[in-house]
């Protein structure tokens, strides 16, 4: 199955809503520890879930499981730590929260995507999420919009 990935950095609000009603997407599963962004407005938590319904005709969720620590975040941006390190990380808490056994793959039942702040899918953990449940699960095809 289809599951894609979206960040909204450096991206409109027409550009943002367009990819992902161009991809057919259905949920949106937002994978930020923080959900109340200042960086784009329309990806705030308190009105995203009306913008997807409005414009899409999607659903919102919002699943911290899979999102790094806080902690993992500060040692990555703010003290400018190395991508290998928080990848590394990143994978042995998606180990340790044992996010196979936890996420229904059901919930990639209907066309989803995983939502960050990144602007490219490269450095960013909605792609490892993926990765990783690919290698548990297996049938899965990522498309990064």
């Amino acid at each position: 199955m289809n599951v894609f990935t979206i960040g909204f950095t450096k991206r409109t609000a027409a550009d943002f809503f367009g990819a992902l009603r161009q991809a057919g997407i259905k949920r949106l599963l937002d994978v930020r520890l923080n959900n109340s962004s200042q960086l784009a407005g329309f990806t705030n938590s308190s009105g995203l879930p009306f913008f997807l319904r409005e414009i899409c005709a999607a659903e919102y969720l919002h699943e911290p499981l899979l999102a790094p620590t806080q902690e993992m975040l500060d040692a990555y941006k703010k003290a400018k730590g190395s991508w290998d390190e928080y990848e590394r990380t990143f994978l042995q808490l998606m180990t340790e929260r044992k996010i196979e056994d936890r996420i229904d793959s059901k919930l990639f039942a209907a066309p989803t995507a995983l939502l960050c702040s990144e602007t490219t899918a490269e450095h960013c953990h909605r792609r490892l999420v993926l990765e990783y449940l690919q290698e548990k699960w297996g049938g899965l095809t990522v498309v990064h919009l």
